[in-house]
C-alpha cells in the first residue's frame, strides 16, 4: 500500500513501477527523466516485460546508453535483430535482442544492482506469477519479455517462463517500499483512446511494410475489425492486460499514475524511440504537476 508518511520536501523518494507494453515502454525512459529532473529520488523499481527491460537497465546506472542505442534504431537495424524460429510455438528466438543489449551494457546480477529491482514473469507450467529479484539481469529480462507465440519461452529446470504482462502487467504489489516513499506507476497500456485509432492503424501498416514476407503472412494488415492469427492473439493478450491492470490499480492504488493509451503508439514502433520517450516525459511532468497541486 502507498506509504502514509509524507516524504521530506525537496527529497521525495519514489518506488517506481513500470508496465508492459512493447515499444510503448520507451515512454518509461522519459518518465524516469522527468521524475529525476523534478528532484525525486527513485529508490526501487519493479517492472513487467518492457517495464522490466527499462527498469532493469535503469538500475545498472547506464540507462543513457540504452536510450542512445534505442534512438539510433532504424528499420534495417530492427530487422537485423529478428531471429526467426522454425518452432510451431513461437516465431522468434529472442536471443539477438538480448545479445545486442549485453554488448552495450554488460550483464549483472540483480543482487549487485545499485537499487532493489524485480522483474515479473509468468510460469506456464504452474500457471503462476514469478517475481525475479536475483540472478542474471538479462535472464530476468529475457523471461519477462517473452511474449507468448512471438518469443520463445525461457525454460528452467522446473519452469516455463513467458511475459510478465500475462499475470501482472503493472506490478504495484511487488516493488520494494520504504517509509515515506511515493508509489509512482507508469502504465503504457492504458485503455485505448478511440480518437487516435486511425493514427494507430497507420502505425500498424507502416510496421507491416518493414516485415519479411513470411511475417507479413503471419501478421497481415487488419482494419481493426478483421480477425487473423496476429490480431486475435494481440487482442486476447491486450484484454488480459487491461483486466489485470485494472485489478492491480484497485488493490494497490499508486500516489502518482501516468497513463498512456494502448493505441497512442503501436507496440512494434521500435523505430520511434525519440517520440515515445518524449511522450513519457510530458505525461510524467503533467502527472507530477497534478499531484503537487
Amino acid at each position: 500500500m502507498p506509504s502514509q508518511e509524507s516524504p521530506r520536501p525537496g527529497h521525495r523518494r519514489v518506488a517506481l513501477v513500470l508496465s508492459s507494453g512493447g515499444a510503448r515502454g520507451y515512454a518509461h525512459i522519459g518518465a524516469i527523466e522527468a521524475l529525476e529532473a523534478a528532484g525525486y529520488e527513485i529508490t526501487s523499481v519493479a517492472g513487467a516485460s518492457m517495464g522490466a527491460l527499462v527498469g532493469g537497465l535503469y538500475c545498472t546506472g547506464q540507462l543513457g546508453k540504452y536510450r542512445e542505442w534505442a534512438e539510433s534504431l532504424t528499420t534495417a537495424k530492427i530487422l537485423s535483430l529478428y531471429d526467426p524460429s522454425v518452432s510451431f510455438s513461437h516465431i522468434m528466438k529472442g536471443e539477438r535482442i538480448i545479445n545486442a543489449l549485453a554488448s552495450i551494457i554488460p550483464d549483472q546480477r540483480i543482487e549487485t544492482l545499485r537499487l532493489p529491482f524485480c522483474a515479473i514473469a509468468t510460469d506456464l507450467l504452474h500457471q503462476q506469477e514469478v517475481v525475479i529479484d536475483r540472478g542474471s539481469l538479462y535472464a530476468a529480462i529475457r523471461a519477462s519479455i517473452a511474449i507468448p507465440t512471438y518469443y520463445s519461452p525461457l525454460r528452467t529446470k522446473d519452469m516455463l517462463l513467458v511475459d510478465g504482462g500475462v499475470t501482472n502487467p503493472l506490478p504495484l504489489n511487488r516493488v520494494r517500499r520504504t517509509a515515506g516513499d511515493l508509489l509512482v506507476a507508469v502504465n503504457v497500456s492504458a485503455p485505448a483512446d478511440e480518437g487516435i485509432n486511425e493514427k494507430r492503424q497507420r502505425a500498424i501498416s507502416r510496421h507491416r511494410n518493414t516485415l519479411p514476407p513470411l511475417l507479413k503472412k503471419i501478421m497481415p494488415h487488419t482494419d481493426g475489425k478483421t480477425l487473423n492469427y496476429y490480431s486475435l492473439i494481440t487482442r486476447t493478450i491486450n484484454t488480459q492486460i487491461q483486466r489485470n491492470t485494472a485489478l492491480s490499480l484497485r488493490l494497490t492504488p499508486p500516489d502518482v499514475l501516468v497513463s498512456i493509451p494502448m493505441n497512442r503508439f503501436d507496440g512494434a514502433d521500435y523505430d520511434h524511440a525519440e517520440k515515445i520517450i518524449r511522450e513519457g516525459r510530458v505525461r510524467m511532468r503533467a502527472a507530477l504537476k497534478a499531484f503537487q497541486g
